[in-house]
């Protein structure tokens, strides 16, 4: 079964989305989903409560979630697309969106992915086309390129290893097909320092107009991959997202049965407990609990946003996150 996570969008005016311009992407994703979980089924203040939100017992996860039969889909919570877009004409935006690939994700079905995070932001913001597509490849960090040789690493454990660039090089080819038929204006990639860029402009038809970067470990941008950018007309941009932005650990606890999860995931089975599958646990007194069982697995997320031109107003932002549960 596919999951897919929203976050609806978390600068809407009266919106209960928790929503910060300072937080990382990684923290601000986790933030918005549960805050977006928890207006589905926490019933708001009112005068008898003292200000504070009535958390009663949570309802069924059906109540507020809707499964696509047709392709074994379960969204969570139910998209209500109808009621979104932008307020504006196409003309007045400039929408970038980033996704990310995730460590874990089947690479035979990164075509599928993308296709998929791409089209629910098309329907979410009721738009024909996107400015920009930036990808994040799993495993990459901007300090393992040699850009920073004397710099001593911060980020922790790697989480992944990097991708072959010829693996890249094949993804690369589906996003030329999105911008090859106008769905996508131009194309960005993340992380690549200066051999790995120069690879890929090697072996692509489009090249990218963007490469995002992190300085966490550096001080400055190399000298090199400056000047490489700048003859090939690659735009370089600084940002400070997390590459894993949704580890699989953090998915099981949003869609818990714990005090913060959203219900929709029955606890991992005990030693000795042979019940396995998609199926509605079984309650104490005989009733379904209504949480799914199996292993989950993100696969993608895609962050976007739309910037009023004339303004610079940034007037929608939000995630879709993509995972499999199985058993």
């Amino acid at each position: 079964m596919k999951l897919i996570l929203s976050t609806s969008n978390v600068l809407g005016a009266g919106s209960s989305v928790y929503r910060s311009t300072k937080n990382k992407s990684n923290a601000e994703l986790v933030s918005t989903l549960r805050s977006n979980f928890q207006s589905h089924y926490i019933l708001p203040t009112n005068g008898h409560t003292n200000g504070e939100a009535h958390h009663a017992p949570k309802p069924s996860y059906k109540t507020w979630t809707r499964r696509r039969t047709d392709e074994d889909a379960l969204e969570v919570p139910s998209l209500d697309i109808e009621d979104n877009g932008l307020q504006e004409e196409r003309e007045q935006y400039d929408i970038t969106l980033k996704l990310f690939y995730l460590p874990g994700a089947s690479i035979k079905h990164r075509e599928q992915h993308t296709r998929e995070a791409v089209d629910l932001v098309l329907k979410e913001l009721r738009i024909p086309s996107v400015d920009l597509l930036i990808v994040s490849f799993p495993g990459i960090y901007f300090d393992e390129q040699e850009d920073c040789p004397d710099k001593l690493s911060t980020r922790g454990p790697v989480e992944a290893e990097p991708e072959p660039i010829d693996t890249q090089i094949a993804t690369w080819k589906v996003l030329e097909h999105l911008h090859k038929n106008g769905t996508v204006k131009k194309l960005g990639i993340a992380e690549f320092g200066k051999d790995r860029l120069e690879m890929l402009l090697e072996k692509t038809a489009v090249r990218p107009s963007v490469d995002q970067i992190n300085l966490r470990d550096c001080c400055s941008v190399p000298k090199d991959l400056m000047s490489l950018a700048k003859s090939q007309g690659v735009e370089l941009l600084v940002h400070n997202d997390c590459s894993n932005i949704l580890p699989r650990g953090t998915v099981r606890e949003l869609l818990g049965s714990g005090p913060e999860g959203a219900g929709v995931l029955a606890e991992p089975s005990k030693a000795g407990d042979k019940r396995k599958g998609l199926h509605d646990e079984e309650g104490k007194n005989g009733d379904s609990d209504v949480s799914l069982r199996g292993e989950v697995q993100p696969q993608w997320v895609v962050k976007y946003t739309a910037v009023v031109k004339n303004r610079g107003v940034v007037e929608n932002k939000g995630y879709f996150a993509g995972a499999v549960l199985e058993g």
